[in-house]
């Protein structure tokens, strides 16, 4: 399908969300790709990690780029050739980019059981009291994409989710709330804002000002 939504965050950045439910063959056959994608997809052995790598490149070709205009620098990380900053997400059935004139973190998730199971190991439970199980999912799945995020925009060896990452006290509702990265003998201070589509979260990061 084409573009499912675009969330305009501030005047220059805006988020583009793709949902996947062409298969691969027509992705395939709509987007123009380098060598280095072509072997990259070919080493893929899951369709679903497939489908969302050529989603984004649908996504770029929405945003008047294209997969030649995409590098990654020595640690994974994405940027564009002229200059405006870029970040990848994709979570099954969602694929998420986020361009910039500020350096950007996004992660999409799908909210699932398995996230109440594992968040003790990333966060401080005190954010799930007095919730109900359902907004207890939502409320993890928002943590753990603000700290994948934050990551996302720093992009350092040894940050560490539950001991460098902090978020504020905040409501689902508000859809937004603050993080701190504590790392390095420095305290950096984040926006965050969420939204919810469908069963999956989309979380965005940006340095405060």
């Amino acid at each position: 399908m084409p573009l499912f939504k675009t969330y305009n965050i501030n005047d220059s950045t805006s988020i583009f969300l793709w949902k996947i439910t062409e298969d691969y063959d027509d992705l395939f056959a709509n987007v123009k790709m380098k060598e280095t994608s072509l072997k990259r997809i070919e080493g893929m052995k899951s369709e679903s990690h497939q489908k969302g790598f050529l989603s984004v490149r649908m996504l770029l070709q929405h945003c008047g780029y294209n997969d030649f205009d995409l590098v990654y620098d020595e640690f994974g990380k994405p940027h564009l050739k002229d200059g405006k900053h870029i970040s990848i997400s994709h979570s099954f059935d969602f694929s998420a980019i986020a361009i910039s004139d500020e350096n950007i973190g996004i992660d999409i998730e799908q909210v699932k059981e398995k996230v109440l199971r594992i968040a003790p190991r990333f966060m401080e439970m005190w954010h799930l009291e007095n919730l109900s199980e359902l907004d207890k999912m939502k409320k993890a799945t928002v943590i753990w994409g603000t700290k994948e995020a934050i990551f996302k925009v720093k992009n350092e060896v040894g940050i560490s989710f539950p001991d460098h990452i902090f978020e504020k006290p905040f409501l689902l509702s508000d859809k937004k709330c603050s993080a701190e990265l504590h790392f390095n003998t420095s305290i950096e201070k984040f926006d965050i804002c969420f939204e919810e589509a469908e069963n999956y979260i989309l979380v965005c990061a940006l340095q405060s000002k």
